[in-house]
């Protein structure tokens, strides 16, 4: 659970024929080029769930369905919390508007790629999860 002193941000771990779904950031300029699960802020009032499918839509152009949370939180800072979930596409292709470039990644190449710093406590479980 978020701590409400923090808000609350989501990133999707998509699946798909043993790959999953990484972007490459353009902004801010600390974070242009890394990698990240593409995602972002849980509105007020709105589900976490219902936020990544949301965000999913807006920055890739293809709608998503959840199917679990990776365990744990990482912070982003002082004031920002993440929480990871894996989900599979159901309808479109990923195509990046907020990203310069997407990718899918085996489980092999996971280590090899620079995520972002929030994003690389969550790849122990998800290889687990693509079942490397």
């Amino acid at each position: 659970m978020t701590s409400p002193l923090r808000t609350a941000v989501v990133g999707a771990a998509i699946l798909r024929d043993g790959t999953v779904l990484a972007a490459r950031r353009t902004a801010p300029v600390e974070a242009a080029g890394r990698w990240e699960f593409p995602g972002g802020k849980v509105e007020p009032g709105e589900s976490p769930e219902d936020a990544l499918v949301r965000e999913i839509g807006e920055e890739l152009g293809c709608r998503i369905e959840l199917t679990g949370w990776l365990p744990g939180t990482a912070l982003i800072g002082a004031t920002h919390e993440l929480r990871v979930a894996c989900g599979v596409l159901t309808d479109g292709e990923p195509t990046p508007t907020e990203h310069d470039l997407v990718r899918w990644v085996t489980a092999d190449e996971l280590d090899d790629v620079d995520w972002l710093d929030p994003d690389r406590p969550f790849l122990t479980a998800l290889r687990e999860r693509m079942g490397a």
